[in-house]
């Protein structure tokens, strides 16, 4: 009798933590659907009394932060994930969203000290160092550079750090990285309003690069990869003469491609132009490099390109459909 009083009880007990996590749970999902729809004030309703019922929920109370962070609720973002980024358990996006408080706070020296233990714990994110980057170029620290680069290295397939990068290179007297680096980004974030900002940088990052008629005339701290890419690109300085277009890009970068696959693919391979290739060998390089520099360039004459190349433009878009732009850790040349 006593055995079935104690196996009654045991059964009930784990039916209510069963129907409880369930509604937590429930709770959980509506909150995520109204801040789909850009209703913080309920989602910040509904995850308080979810995160009231499971307090070391660690996901509804990062969703929780972040809500709050989104409705500028600054002091109850910080009270809400402070807790977790005490524990031992605290998980990369912790470190994320509590960095992002505090700097909406204006407190950049515990933003730091946030950012230097999150890449210590977390050393392969990129958006950590991403987000670090950012705080120090919002500070005029132009040692920004150098985490942004760190995050490139550690986490390459992360687009937030190529961007900053890119920008960065483009402001300075380089002429390689921000077209190196921002074509990757293209690639890892093909439809956004920063991806047209990095189109209209590639277009005149070119322009920059064959504004100096010998790229060999100044090779000064230059390392190998970086002399093998200015080699190869100097080779096709008789093409800058008719401007430079989506066409005469195409005939640029089509030359370079093959070049470097002849000279340099196996010392120094590399995604990027592994992409290149392909379009090459598809018979879609041409609609690649209008996707690019068309629109920076006249958008009038990309979107009439389009209308007589629909075929074209239609297999362009059909072979980049689900195919995910990676960069393999180790290929990393500056």
């Amino acid at each position: 009798m006593k055995k079935i009083l104690l196996f009654s009880c045991l059964l009930w007990v784990s039916v209510f933590v069963f129907s409880q996590s369930e509604d937590i749970e429930k709770l959980h999902e509506n909150a995520k659907a109204f801040m789909r729809q850009g209703d913080y004030a309920n989602a910040s309703l509904i995850l308080t009394r979810a995160l009231a019922q499971a307090p070391d929920n660690i996901e509804i109370a990062k969703d929780l932060a972040f809500d709050y962070l989104l409705q500028k609720e600054n002091q109850k973002a910080l009270a809400t994930i402070k807790p977790f980024l005490e524990k031992n358990n605290a998980d990369d996006q912790v470190y994320q969203i509590g960095g992002a408080v505090y700097r909406a706070l204006g407190q950049d020296k515990d933003a730091e000290k946030l950012y230097k233990k999150a890449i210590a714990d977390f050393p392969g994110s990129g958006q950590l160092y991403n987000d670090y980057g950012e705080m120090l170029w919002n500070k005029q620290n132009y040692s920004a550079i150098k985490i942004w680069e760190k995050g490139i290295e550690q986490d390459p397939s992360y687009g937030g750090n190529y961007y900053n990068a890119c920008k960065y290179y483009f402001l300075s007297t380089d002429r390689i990285w921000s077209l190196i680096y921002g074509e990757i980004f293209i690639n890892i974030e093909s439809f956004t309003s920063r991806t047209a900002e990095v189109k209209t940088i590639l277009l005149d990052s070119y322009k920059k690069l064959f504004a100096t008629p010998d790229l060999l005339s100044n090779l000064k701290g230059k390392n190998k990869f970086e002399i093998a890419y200015l080699t190869t690109m100097n080779k096709q300085n008789s093409v800058v003469i008719n401007g430079l277009n989506p066409e005469t890009l195409t005939m640029i970068r089509s030359r370079f491609i093959l070049d470097w696959d002849q000279s340099y693919a196996k010392e120094f391979p590399f995604a990027l132009f592994e992409r290149q290739a392909q379009y090459l060998k598809e018979g879609l390089f041409d609609a690649y490099n209008q996707w690019i520099f068309g629109p920076a360039q006249n958008l009038p004459e990309y979107q009439n390109w389009i209308s007589t190349h629909a075929e074209e433009y239609a297999a362009f878009n059909k072979f980049t459909e689900g195919r995910i732009f990676k960069i393999p850790k180790g290929e990393y040349y500056h």
